[in-house]
């Protein structure tokens, strides 16, 4: 009689004749009446006990069946269609085939945790690989004065890089790089660890680790903005030559070179201006052009260009408080005379003596020149090279004997006094007697008392009470008629 051979749930698994045998399944079924059947009913009991231990999954397996894998260690059962482990996660470097949903894995070269989903290996942890070392947050348990104090430490490398904290204390076991702890994130200080990137909002800034502040905590409002129009009440300092570029051609620039500031204008052929309030008119007060070079200073706000190209252009009154040195030339081109309201120019101040005064450009090779003689210590003037002393008042005296050398005046009654005069000849008189020569003009009538000639009636005299009668002398004879 055949036996019928059926599974738990009633379904048959094989039908199995007299003294047959059956493999069908995993274990040797054998018929009623089979020779030899206690060594394979013994042999199938043995597979039972050690799960059918095997580095190859049985070849007819039942949905249920157990089976020891022992290449990997595990015992796995059949779900119908593959065997999979039946407890804890499959250890191996690569992810398990057939794997069902909740199976776990544990990556052998990475010491990291996966579950199936059903679909893919979800990682469960550590989020760092064993190459990588611990980073990423951990919670950490810190003491305190106050109390244990639970943290979310963020690690990247094995370092501790911040430390997120819900108050504010100071670990009684030295945490390295953070002697305190600020309620929110506090930053690790030994790696100089910094926040990179943009924020929306900040309430405040701690700026305590840097040397430009009198505060440690700044409000958020109190930082300058970049991209708007902005107000500080503080200096700015710019610590680098490349110094303040204002413009949005950048045509404004102050710059340092070896301690020497310049002030460029940098755009081709443009002016820079300085203008004040005057009144509650804007004015320029100095302007320099650009496409020129030159520079012009105005009292009010010019209405025509500058137009001495290389010179200063000023309009109205310009008033210097100290001295004005000018190492080139001083030109007036607006008028042919320059007028000054001081009472005196002083030349040559504050150097040692020489000549100075006036020259006027003629064309001769030296000019003309009035000037002080500092060697004779007199006014000189002159033309062409040729200069002589210019005679003052006080140069002049009354009495030519007295004083020599010196020019005559009148005295107080209009007479001009001389001791002596040493005059050159002019000519010469003839006389009947004799030839008087080099005779001075008043020599001349000199001679003319002194002579014999012309006789004046019987006497020879020129001198006489009486008037000359007609056979007197001779045509050109001087005569003198005295008083009785």
């Amino acid at each position: 009689m055949a036996y019928t051979i059926n599974k738990t749930d009633g379904t048959v698994v094989a039908t199995i004749t007299d003294g047959t045998l059956d493999n069908t399944t995993s274990l040797t079924l054998f018929g009623k009446s089979y020779s030899g059947f206690g060594e394979l009913l013994n042999e199938n009991l043995v597979k039972l006990l050690e799960n059918q231990a095997s580095t190859s999954a049985p070849t007819a397996p039942l949905k249920g069946e157990l089976w020891y894998d022992a290449t990997t260690n595990q015992i796995k059962v059949y779900n119908g269609t593959n065997f999979t482990p039946l407890a804890g996660a499959q250890y191996q470097s690569s992810e398990p085939s057939n794997a069902s949903a909740g199976d776990l894995w544990t990556d052998s070269d990475d010491d990291q945790l996966y579950v199936y989903t059903g679909s893919a290996w979800l990682l469960v942890g550590p989020v760092y690989t064993k190459g990588q070392t611990l980073s990423g947050w951990k919670i950490e348990t810190l003491a305190s004065s106050g109390g244990d104090k639970v943290v979310s430490s963020m690690y990247a490398g094995n370092a501790r890089v911040a430390i997120l904290s819900k108050e504010t204390f100071t670990p009684t076991v030295s945490q390295s790089g953070f002697s305190q702890i600020k309620a929110g994130l506090t930053l690790n200080s030994t790696l100089g660890a910094v926040f990179e990137g943009s924020t929306t909002s900040s309430t405040h800034v701690d700026v305590s680790s840097t040397s430009n502040t009198s505060a440690s905590v700044i409000a958020g409002g109190n930082f300058l903005r970049a991209d708007a129009a902005d107000t500080t009440t503080g200096a700015i300092t710019v610590d680098a030559d490349g110094g303040v570029i204002i413009g949005d051609a950048q045509e404004l620039s102050i710059t340092v070179s070896s301690n020497d500031v310049t002030v460029a204008q940098t755009s081709q052929d443009k002016d820079l201006s300085f203008t004040v309030n005057d009144g509650g008119s804007t004015k320029t007060a100095l302007k320099i052009d650009g496409s020129e070079a030159r520079v012009g200073i105005f009292n009010s706000t010019p209405t025509v260009p500058l137009d001495v190209t290389g010179e200063t252009k000023i309009t109205g009154n310009v008033t210097i408080v100290g001295n004005l040195n000018i190492s080139g030339e001083y030109n007036s081109s607006s008028s042919a005379i320059s007028t000054y309201d001081d009472a005196f120019i002083k030349l040559n101040n504050g150097n040692s003596e020489t000549d100075s005064g006036m020259i006027v450009e003629t064309s001769d090779s030296d000019d003309a020149r009035i000037f002080y003689d500092v060697s004779e210590n007199f006014w000189t003037a002159g033309h062409g090279g040729s200069y002589s002393q210019v005679i003052r008042l006080a140069d002049a005296v009354t009495d030519g004997n007295a004083s020599k050398e010196k020019v005559l005046k009148t005295d107080s009654n209009g007479r001009v006094v001389a001791t002596d005069f040493a005059l050159a000849a002019v000519g010469s008189i003839a006389t009947s007697d004799t030839t008087v020569t080099d005779v001075a003009s008043t020599g001349a009538v000199v001679a003319l008392i002194n002579s014999e000639q012309p006789k004046w009636g019987s006497s020879a005299k020129t001198v006489s009470t009486a008037n000359p009668t007609s056979g007197d002398g001779a045509n050109g004879d001087f005569w003198f008629v005295r008083e009785a």
